[in-house]
């Protein structure tokens, strides 16, 4: 099922402000929802450079969109590159760039890459279509412990990580962990049941995990700074995080960037989803939404 709900969708694509022969970049592109609407208002005159290290997403994209009649270019590459991704496009600046953190439902519930911990999938964790470079499979069979218990705690801000990382380490001398089911399991056993959470209790290590195979805060970091570089004056830059520690990251830097007089924040404080839309796609209630004018 390629089904993906875009999140935030008119919020994010109506803060962006844009006008009819507009420059956008989008990263990460995903299905498309978002990119549809963008190429929608920039209008023939328009040109939509949109990336996403998923090439499987992207050739699915692509096709969605070839019906608008904006100028499209599809890169497969992480946000995190914009620099050399508009320099390869010949466009020195952009007037506007959505930025949107998150897993699609399809890389969750079509790609079998480990991402979820409700089904028995190979563990990679990552978010390219290649297995090449570092796999969540490879963590947690070769770090150390105490490597894996940063990890979990860090970016996961589990408190039972040093339980976890011991469970893993005890469990991988016996036979290697090769799934996203057998290190669910191992983590199940680790976290306390009080009442009836609302996660799943391999939650916040499957968001580590993922966390640290993508580099994401390092990525988004970078992304950041790179955009707004390139963001021409007057520009908008909107960013749709998942989790706290990305929303922190991004409310930083905006900050920053206006407390140094070269942008104006729009959003004071972070827009959510409204209830009817949580309602719709419960996955969309932790994400938030920020954006940023370049003076």
């Amino acid at each position: 099922m390629d089904r993906h709900i875009s999140v935030l969708l008119h919020e994010a694509t109506d803060g962006l402000a844009l006008n009819e022969g507009a420059t956008v970049f989008e990263g990460t592109v995903g299905l498309g929802g978002h990119s549809r609407i963008l190429c929608e208002k920039i209008g023939k005159t328009g040109f939509f450079v949109g990336t996403d290290a998923d090439q499987d997403s992207l050739t699915i994209a692509e096709e969605r969109l070839k019906d608008l009649p904006c100028k499209k270019l599809f890169v497969c590459d992480n946000f995190r590159n914009i620099d050399t991704v508009l320099a390869g496009a010949n466009v020195e600046s952009v007037d506007a760039i959505l930025l949107d953190i998150g897993l699609s439902n399809r890389q969750l519930e079509v790609a079998p890459r480990g991402f979820s911990f409700m089904r028995d999938e190979p563990l990679l964790m990552t978010f390219r279509s290649s297995g090449e470079g570092l796999t969540a499979r490879e963590i947690v069979n070769e770090w150390a412990e105490e490597s894996i218990a940063d990890i979990i705690y860090g970016y996961g801000e589990e408190r039972y990580s040093r339980r976890i990382a011991k469970a893993i380490v005890e469990a991988r001398e016996i036979e290697p962990i090769e799934t996203s089911g057998q290190l669910a399991e191992i983590v199940k056993q680790c976290v306390p049941k009080f009442g009836f959470s609302k996660i799943h209790p391999a939650t916040k290590t499957f968001q580590a995990l993922r966390i640290a195979v993508n580099d994401e805060l390092g990525a988004l970091r970078e992304g950041l700074a790179k955009g707004f570089a390139h963001l021409a004056p007057g520009g908008r830059m909107a960013v749709i995080s998942f989790h706290s520690l990305e929303d922190r990251i991004v409310k930083e830097f905006f900050r920053q960037k206006a407390q140094e007089g070269e942008g104006t924040l729009v959003t004071k404080k972070p827009i959510v989803p409204s209830d009817s839309e949580v309602k719709e796609n419960p996955k969309s209630r932790s994400s938030k939404l920020r954006i940023i004018i370049k003076n």
